[in-house]
This record gives structure tokens, C-alpha cells and sequence, in this order.
């Protein structure tokens, strides 16, 4: 697959590993693993953090209006995740068509780190006049934050499936480990642009987070090309992609342990897409963070999540992937009960270290656990798939954890309280629906 004498020993002896450290620091994997670091530090400081403190500083204010900018961010959130469960089914088949993953991920990747920039820039300039009643330079931001999320989470899609193409199958929970690993520690690097942010210089983050994202993924762009694939000659356009979901659905039968995965996969993912949008605001507006405590926990969280992430990589490898997304599931639970219930600093801090470790572990099994049960020729298609089951749960989650704090904004804290219980529920069910995954037989 890639340029690099170690990459064509992976190709040429499918079924001789590498020993783990030079197979961590090859070249393409090491390659691949740095977008996982830069992509993580638009994750971050966009999706997590600065963006949601921003909207709280500019639309929050009290008891009230806190709970009024947590519906502001959860709906922002959800139309965001609304274009991607229309485009992301049709990233996959594409690349069952064509097997290009690196060539959209460049693109997609430009288009992020303009749309970020473009937040720095409407953010600090202030363009004259409202509509609806917001200022337009607050739709602006809004607007490049929906675009910027939008490629990101695209591109995604092709980077994921693309971990098949590095290595031996039985390597893949160690790579997808070390990948999330080098994620987080692009995390803790991102948050090294706190300092230069203050209590409102936000838009300098939107800044140097889109500056930092191009710079760590560049290694990808040049030193990773596509594996090579038989093109398949049909010549048919991008929008009937549609045609071949819908013929994966009819199949549902034949590939029902992956379909079973995906549904919990939902519940799950609904619940770890909406703490972390929310995870800035519930902590300064409910449990009493300060923005620096808030970046102190996300940073402990962060390296939480490093461990739990290498942890998670050797427990998928050694253990059934499906109990390793059990182990995750009910750790996560766990995380959001005493969320939810704490009513002092120190309890936060407990639920955002195991949040940590179960939403590094969570991206380790749920990306094996795929692998696993998909067919070979058919996995760009269901990594398309489990990406819109994802961004599906993406919409509805935030959808009601918005409703909920928009209903009860009346009784100040205990609305975001309420909504954040919601995610409980959502995690059970996903656990329920996992003991209903059957294994795939070889």
C-alpha cells in the first residue's frame, strides 16, 4: 500500500506480522496514526471545547440562558450531523467502487481547515447587522462550524476504513489502539492553545486549531497512497450509491451480526457524541468549573483515554471484541450516573477519568469489532454505514438532550441534569441490543 519497504512486507506475507513497535513506527502506520493526532485536535478544541464556550459566552448569561445555550449547541450540533447521515452511506460504496480513500481524505481535510479558519476570522471581525435576531457574525461561526464538522466527520469514513489496508487482521486492534493513543496525545497538544485564548479570545483557538490540523496531516498526504483494486466497470455515478444501500439493507438477513452491532452501536454512540458537545457547558454551568478547571479535566480525561485506548487495543486482541465493547459500555454507564448525580467538583472529576477510558476504549473495539464481522468486500460499504449509524445517534442525541434542557429550562440546573440522565438510558439499550450480536462464522 505505501512507499516504505515495511508496508510491502505487510503486503507481500499477509499472515507474518510484524513485532508491535515496528509495526507502530512503519512508516504508514506511523503515517496513518498522525491523522488520528491531527484530526483529534479539531475534535477537541472545535467540537468539545472552544466552540461550545463560545456559543455559552455569547448566547448563556445566567441559570436560565445557560440551559437555552445548551439547546443552542445541541441543535447546531444535530444540523451539523444531519448532512452526514444523508452523504456518509455513499462514502462507502464509493470506496468499494473505486478503493480511493487518501484522495477524499486530502480534500476533505482542506475544506475542515478552511472552515475552521473561517471561524477565527467571523468570530474577531464583527460584520454589521442580525438576523433572527442573532448577530451575523455569530451565524457566520455557526455556519463554518456546520461545514467544518461536516468534512470532518467525512472524512473519517475513508481514514477509518483504511486501517484494514496496514496490516494483518489479527494486528488491526493493536493499530486501531496505538491510532486512537496518538489521537489523544494530539489532544493534549491542542490544549496547548488555552493559554493564548484567555476568557474570549476564541476565535484565536478556531485559529490554531485549523493551522494545527493541516500541519500533522500532512505526513498522510504524502507518505500513504491507496491500496490497489480491481476497478469495477460499472461507471456509475456518485448519487446511485443510494441503490447499493438499499440493496445492503434488503441482504440484512445474510449480514445480520454487523446490522445487530450497528443498531447498538447507535444507543451507544448516541450517548458519547452528546456528552462530549456538551461536556464544556454542563461543567461550568451545572457542576461550577471555571474555564481552566474545565481544560485541567479534559486534559486528565484526555490522558484517561490514552490508556484506555492502549489498554482497550491489547484487551480486543486477547479477549472477544464483543466482550472488550461490553467492558466499554458498562464503564461508560457508570461514567454518566455519577455525571449526572454530582454535586461536588471531586465527583466530576471520577465520571471524566472513566468517561476518558471508555471513549478511547469505545473508537479501539467498535472500528475492530467492524472489521470483524464484515466481509472484505463489502467493508468500505459498512464502514460507511456504521458511520451513518453514528451520525444518526448524533442527530437524535443532541435533538434530545437540547429538548429536554429547552423544556426545563425553567428549573435552571436540574434540566441539564435530566438530560444527561437521558444518556443512561441510551448507553443500557445499546448493551441490551450487543448481547443480541451472533459471531460470525468463519
Amino acid at each position: 500500500m505505501i512507499q516504505n519497504h515495511q508496508a510491502k512486507q505487510i503486503d507481500a506475507h499477509p499472515d507474518r506480522p510484524l513485532s508491535t513497535w515496528k509495526l507502530f513506527l512503519s512508516l504508514p502506520i506511523l503515517s496513518w496514526a498522525l491523522y488520528d493526532f491531527a484530526n483529534t485536535i479539531f475534535s477537541s478544541n472545535i467540537n468539545t471545547i472552544f466552540f461550545p464556550l463560545f456559543l455559552e459566552h455569547a448566547v448563556g448569561g445566567n441559570a436560565v440562558m445557560n440551559q437555552i445555550a445548551s439547546t443552542f449547541i445541541s441543535y447546531v450540533n444535530a444540523a451539523a450531523s444531519f448532512f452526514l447521515v444523508i452523504f456518509s452511506p455513499l462514502f462507502g460504496t464509493t470506496i468499494d467502487r473505486t478503493g480511493k480513500k487518501k484522495s477524499w481524505i486530502v480534500w476533505f481535510t482542506l475544506i475542515t481547515v478552511i472552515g475552521t479558519l473561517s471561524m477565527g476570522i467571523f468570530a474577531y471581525y464583527q460584520v454589521p447587522g442580525q438576523l433572527f435576531n442573532l448577530p451575523i457574525s455569530l451565524i457566520l461561526v455557526i455556519i463554518s462550524f456546520v461545514i467544518a464538522k461536516f468534512f470532518y466527520h467525512s472524512s473519517l469514513v475513508f481514514y477509518d476504513s483504511m486501517i484494514s489496508d496496514l496490516a494483518p487482521k489479527t494486528q488491526i486492534p493493536l493499530i486501531s489502539g496505538f491510532g486512537v493513543a496518538v489521537g489523544y496525545i494530539g489532544t493534549l497538544l491542542g490544549l496547548g492553545v488555552y493559554p493564548f485564548v484567555g476568557d474570549d479570545g476564541y476565535h484565536i483557538a478556531f485559529l490554531l486549531t485549523g493551522a494545527l490540523f493541516f500541519l500533522f496531516a500532512l505526513p498522510l498526504f504524502f507518505f500513504s497512497k491507496d491500496k490497489k483494486v480491481i476497478q469495477k466497470p460499472d461507471h456509475a455515478s456518485f448519487l446511485s450509491g443510494y441503490k447499493d444501500i438499499i440493496a445492503t439493507f434488503k441482504e440484512m438477513k445474510n449480514y445480520k451480526p454487523v446490522f445487530t452491532f450497528m443498531i447498538s452501536y447507535f444507543f451507544l454512540n448516541d450517548a458519547i457524541a452528546t456528552a462530549i458537545a456538551m461536556m464544556a457547558i454542563y461543567t461550568k454551568a451545572v457542576v461550577g468549573f471555571t474555564t481552566g478547571e474545565f481544560i485541567l479535566l479534559y486534559l486528565v480525561s484526555t490522558v484517561s483515554s490514552i490508556i484506555g485506548s492502549f489498554i482497550f487495543g491489547f484487551i480486543t486482541k486477547a479477549h472477544v471484541t464483543k466482550r472488550a465493547v461490553l467492558y466499554v459500555g458498562i464503564l461508560m454507564c457508570l461514567a454518566l450516573l455519577v455525571g449526572s448525580i454530582a454535586t461536588a467538583k471531586s465527583m466530576f472529576w471520577v465520571a471524566g477519568s472513566m468517561f476518558g477510558v471508555s471513549l478511547g476504549a469505545m473508537w479501539v473495539t467498535s472500528r475492530t469489532y467492524i472489521v470483524e464481522l464484515s466481509p472484505e468486500n463489502k467493508r468500505g460499504q459498512f464502514f460507511g454505514l456504521f458511520a451513518f449509524s453514528g451520525k444518526v445517534s448524533s442527530i437524535l442525541g443532541p435533538l434530545l438532550y437540547g429538548s429536554i434542557t429547552w423544556i426545563f429550562a425553567g428549573y435552571g440546573n436540574l434540566a441539564s441534569r435530566l438530560a444527561m440522565g437521558s444518556l443512561i438510558i441510551m448507553t443500557f439499550i445499546g448493551i441490551l441490543v450487543l448481547f443480541k450480536v451472533k459471531p460470525v462464522k468463519n
